[in-house]
């Protein structure tokens, strides 16, 4: 019992520090990706050397992101991986669907403006939010 009960208390305690460090890695690639989006224009005057070495910068954090986002997936418990991975998986389908279907529009110019990339990013964050916030309340 001992071991079953101290584990148990270890377990919550390394999915707060698995989220807390996802939440950092998440903010330093933010924040890399604001220095390489406006670094060429306010901060050093399109100097292609660190404009270069921002975007590499923003590249390898983004794979620390990626890193900390695996190992957060892993300090889950098999439920809240199910509802993980079929978030993704939903995200996944919509981007891909709409995000093609949007480009074809732009192709085709029945969009008077340019189809963004940040479009999608918008609307992959609030599929996989509706989706993560629908599968929570469905499995309680």
């Amino acid at each position: 019992m001992n071991k079953a009960h101290s584990r148990n208390r270890g377990w919550p305690a390394k999915v707060r520090r698995q989220t807390v460090k996802l939440g950092y890695w998440t903010l330093a690639w933010l924040l890399t990706m604001a220095i390489a989006n406006f670094g060429p224009k306010f901060l050093w005057e399109q100097n292609e050397f660190l404009t270069v070495a921002a975007i590499a910068l923003n590249l390898l954090v983004g794979i620390g992101m990626i890193v900390a986002n695996k190992d957060h997936f892993r300090s889950l418990d098999e439920l809240q991986q199910k509802i993980q991975l079929e978030a993704m998986g939903v995200t996944l389908g919509v981007v891909l669907v709409v995000g093609l279907a949007y480009s074809n529009l732009d192709i085709a110019n029945f969009i008077s403006f340019d189809a963004e990339i940040s479009h999608l990013v918008i609307l992959m964050s609030l599929t996989y939010l509706a989706t993560l916030i629908t599968l929570n309340r469905k499995m309680r």
